[in-house]
């Protein structure tokens, strides 16, 4: 079977489109080696060398290519690169929602080996440091799988018996029962080689090879705090077996930097020791809050964020259990500091940031909730309705808010949010044109304005439903239209025209 010289150099987006098409109609590449034998058995592709083209490994012959174009019912010249991808053929993540990527083609320059090469200079011109992407890599990877880690958690119940109460004293038993020892340290105790502290920061316990962990004599008047320390040790010590461990916990907003913190370069070491810094604390929150009695607990009490304080442990970490416990997937969670930096976020609904956590940006959009508890002296716990934009579809969100001061005395805001879209649609509403309604509605009235009596009454459902009820407190005032930066603000005048994105 000849190859067209012509076709070779027209085919970079025809694994994707065959991919995509494939996996729209539910085929198996079996499924699809079998459809084209039944057409024409010597231009049939075999599954392995199906795959191969979806990779961008193989081009198919021109008599291959009128075969799959018959299974498909599409003109030939439609798989070639001069003809777009139409979006209704390419497959959406089966949760509906979550993060979005990117079709990576032509496919061989998305190879490991050259991503390998590329990596590293990428990274040097943005001015993103090894450790940074490593997390980067990791937040990904979680928002991926939305949260859901049952390795994680099964090792975490196995330990502590899905004990919702779980007290310090206990806690230090059961790292004792991991053959750690521990020992109180006091200010100007600390000796860590190779780590600096940033100003306003203050580490909270560490971990010395082979089996010692140091604990901030601080954390006494902090129980919340210190049964997440011991936790996250406990992790470890689970987890990895101590092997080449490098714990340091620490709080406030900038928090640490190495001696390699600076250098472009991935190393294979710095993205380890995240990872297994990242699966000692998503461990550390299902020791404290195991997920079954920890979601009977929301559903008693409306996942208000209140709880934390009737179970004794940190709002952070009850915050951060509500994304992975709750029956519904599409929530959000950020850990704000000022002038604009993201200490943690979780984005299982995929919305955009209102700024990075490795940059700031000069014209964040003030109207988001994190920005107006910045600027509120109310520090109890605060809704907030919002409208934005998100590839070009307007989204209905819905968040808590509470201000919290960290042990390093730094004030930062937490808060946890859901996407309303896809509840709205669950009641068999067209999510896109109710929210697009209010959204002008609000933009006729300068950028908010209550919600019309008729569509509060089905978000008041929609919160009974899901059980929510910082939902209907989020009624309560106006719905509020947010951007990710300045330049894209949809409201009339926009807020830096008009001079208001303090407000």
């Amino acid at each position: 079977m000849k190859k067209e010289p012509s076709l070779i150099r027209k085919s970079h987006f025809l694994g994707t489109k065959v991919r995509n098409l494939r996996k729209r109609n539910h085929l198996t590449l079996e499924d699809l080696s079998a459809r084209c034998i039944r057409i024409d058995p010597s231009s049939a592709p075999s599954v392995s060398y199906l795959s191969m083209i979806e990779q961008g490994k193989r081009t198919p012959s021109m008599n291959m290519l009128e075969n799959l174009s018959t299974v498909f019912q599409k003109p030939v010249e439609w798989f070639l690169d001069n003809e777009p991808e139409p979006t209704e053929i390419i497959p959406t993540k089966g949760n509906s929602g979550g993060i979005s990527g990117m079709v990576l083609e032509p496919n061989f320059l998305f190879s490991k080996d050259i991503l390998q090469i590329a990596i590293p200079e990428m990274l040097s011109q943005a001015g993103i440091s090894g450790r940074q992407f490593a997390h980067l890599l990791i937040r990904a990877h979680q928002e991926h799988h939305q949260n859901h880690f049952p390795d994680l958690e099964r090792a975490a119940e196995e330990i502590g018996g899905k004990d919702l109460h779980l007290q310090p004293e206990s806690l230090l038993v059961l790292l004792k029962q991991q053959g750690y020892q521990y020992r109180w340290f006091g200010n100007g105790e600390v000796r860590l080689d190779g780590i600096v502290l940033k100003p306003g920061s203050v580490v909270t316990s560490y971990f010395v090879p082979p089996n010692q962990v140091f604990i901030n004599e601080k954390l006494k008047a902090f129980p919340a705090r210190l049964k997440y320390d011991i936790a996250v040790h406990i992790g470890h010590a689970v987890l990895h077996h101590s092997d080449g461990v490098q714990c340091v916990l620490t709080t406030g907003g900038l928090g640490m930097e190495t001696d390699q913190e600076d250098h472009h370069e991935p190393n294979a070491q710095d993205i380890l020791n995240a990872w297994r810094d990242f699966e000692s604390s998503f461990f550390a929150g299902a020791l404290l809050c195991p997920k079954v009695p920890y979601r009977q607990v929301l559903e008693r009490h409306g996942y208000d964020i209140g709880v934390h304080e009737k179970l004794g442990i940190s709002a952070s970490v009850a915050m951060r259990r509500m994304t992975v416990v709750s029956p519904y997937p599409h929530w959000h969670y950020f850990d704000a500091y000022q002038p604009g930096k993201l200490k943690a976020v979780y984005r299982g609904n995929g919305i955009p940031l209102p700024w990075g956590n490795m940059r700031e940006v000069p014209d964040p959009c003030q109207h988001w909730a994190v920005f107006r508890k910045f600027a509120s002296t109310n520090q109890a716990a605060t809704s907030q309705l919002s409208i934005l934009n998100v590839n070009n579809k307007p989204r209905l969100y819905c968040c808590e808010s509470v201000s919290i001061t960290d042990l390093a005395e730094q004030p930062h805001i937490l808060c946890a949010g859901i996407d309303l879209n896809p509840a709205i649609a669950a009641q068999g509403l067209d999510a896109d044109s109710v929210v697009g309604e209010l959204q002008q509605l609000c933009i006729q009235h300068g950028g908010s304005s209550q919600v019309p009596y008729a569509l509060a009454k089905q978000l008041e459902r929609v919160a009974k439903i899901l059980n929510i009820n910082w939902i209907e407190k989020g009624l309560e005032s106006d719905v509020r239209v947010i951007c990710t930066r300045g330049s894209s603000c949809p409201r009339k005048p926009t807020c830096y025209e008009a001079g208001q994105c303090e407000g």
